[in-house]
């Protein structure tokens, strides 16, 4: 049984919190550091499970990791690869793995076996663009189903090649999985319709110090050249996003005040005009933002999520409790997972005002179209929520069941936290130094067996030893 969340709402945030480093972007960044034998340095280091997992992955085929959590500074260096297999306990951990194919496949001639994707429950996230890509710069791949199970077994034995590559769709996952496999790929290739998130943008800036040159036009073309030679390397991890825009609706939602330092202007603005709609104040200061309530919030809004720089599918959960304490009918549109409003229903037991539609509210062109996914809602508010004891489906939902407790003036039992520490340093910690009444309660934890599995059969025949 994991830990849980006591939480009493009911009271004002307020005070003073320090940013996070960006979980999308450190996991990445991580993979990255494979493409070379060179040390590379981190700092902002953010200390949460991803990164953990993402630290293990990395060691287990050969990675030399020393991370100092108490200063936020990570090194690695991985002069050499032990294995090119990504075990099977990796599959559901997190979306890293698929992205070891394209880290890893300039570095090795061996067969490279990564486990099928996993992550939060939000929708597929089908990897036929990871693939496609691939294989278009010179990489096999073939996905073995094995009962529960499944890998994808990648190489690219006659090397690759730079080619120009077509996205169907402005995927981050394989937008990095591409760049990673370029940084290697003889000549130059082109990434058309590429995903251009500040995340992307920091994992550039990462490899070209590196050594790659790497250039992004203004039409999302990312154009990416050999690499020949390559440097150690020392970054500093851009700020999280995700954590700046919960916090900040924690504040204006609780008609409280918090001054969060780091909090980068440039990464916001969607999320700040979203803000100024309904009546929300923050001001920006050189070292951060102020969020606070400013009076009464008001409803009306139209939000439709989208690739940057439009509305992060990431703000949307906890944005639906914020427009909860609105005065008037809202509407959200998403655009990027088809499977995103499951939280909706807690959230209605708590109190809210919630209807959901399979049509697109919305003018934007989306996939989503006449699939019959709820993948639009209605938010009626204000509303008053009321404490339930709620399981944590995911990352985003869980923070948005905390906001949702912080709201409730009784007591909120929140189980599944272990969600909540892949993304959040400290939650308990920083809401607590808010003024939040919140406690984690911690449960034992359970070590099951490790049992051979149909993975070990593939391996056998592979000639892999798993580690």
């Amino acid at each position: 049984m994991g830990d849980l969340l006591k939480i009493k709402g009911g009271k004002p945030l307020q005070g003073q919190i320090k940013a996070a480093g960006a979980k999308n972007a450190m996991t990445k960044l991580l993979v990255a550091s494979l493409l070379s034998d060179k040390k590379c340095t981190f700092h902002n280091v953010p200390n949460i499970g991803d990164v953990e997992i993402t630290v293990n992955l990395c060691r287990e085929i050969g990675s030399e990791v020393q991370w100092d959590k108490k200063n936020h500074t990570l090194e690695i260096v991985t002069h050499e690869l032990k294995t090119s297999y990504v075990p099977q306990r990796y599959s559901g951990s997190n979306r890293i793995p698929i992205l070891m194919i394209g880290a890893l496949m300039g570095r090795t001639d061996e067969d490279i076996i990564v486990p099928t994707l996993g992550g939060d429950m939000l929708g597929s996230r089908p990897v036929d663009l990871h693939i496609n890509a691939l294989q278009k710069l010179g990489a096999h791949i073939e996905y073995r189903d094995m009962k529960k199970e499944g890998a994808y077994l990648a190489h690219a034995h006659h090397g690759l090649k730079g080619a120009v590559i077509n996205l169907n769709y402005p995927s981050v996952g394989a937008t990095e999985n591409t760049i990673l496999a370029a940084v290697r790929a003889k000549g130059t290739t082109l990434i058309r319709n590429a995903a251009i998130e500040p995340e992307i943008i920091d994992l550039i800036l990462f490899l070209q110090k590196l050594g790659a040159n790497i250039m992004v036009d203004v039409d999302r073309t990312i154009c990416i050249q050999h690499a020949h030679q390559f440097h150690e390397v020392e970054h500093t991890i851009m700020t999280d996003r995700n954590e700046v825009a919960s916090y900040a609706m924690c504040a204006i939602s609780t008609k409280g005040r918090v001054f969060i330092e780091g909090a980068e202007h440039l990464q916001m603005i969607a999320f700040l005009n979203k803000i100024r709609e309904i009546g929300g104040g923050f001001t920006v200061k050189p070292n951060g933002i102020e969020f606070f309530h400013n009076g009464l919030l008001k409803g009306g809004v139209h939000i439709e999520t989208d690739v940057h720089p439009g509305f992060m599918t990431d703000w949307q959960q906890p944005f639906v409790v914020l427009l909860t304490q609105t005065s008037g009918c809202s509407i959200i549109h998403e655009t990027v997972y088809e499977n995103r409003f499951g939280y909706a229903a807690t959230l209605k037991e708590m109190g809210a005002d919630i209807e959901l539609f399979t049509q697109c509210l919305g003018g934007k062109t989306c996939r989503f179209a006449a699939c019959n996914h709820h993948h639009s809602l209605v938010v009626k508010g204000p509303s008053p929520l009321h404490a339930k004891e709620i399981a944590i489906p995911d990352l985003r939902a869980g923070f948005a069941y905390v906001m949702a407790a912080l709201l409730a003036p009784e007591v909120s039992t929140i189980s599944n936290v272990d969600f909540l520490d892949r993304g959040y340093e400290d939650l308990v910690g920083k809401l607590t130094a808010l003024g939040a009444d919140i406690t984690r309660v911690v449960q034992p934890k359970k070590h099951p067996e490790k049992t051979k599995t149909a993975l070990h059969h593939l391996l056998a025949e592979k000639s892999l030893t798993p580690v």
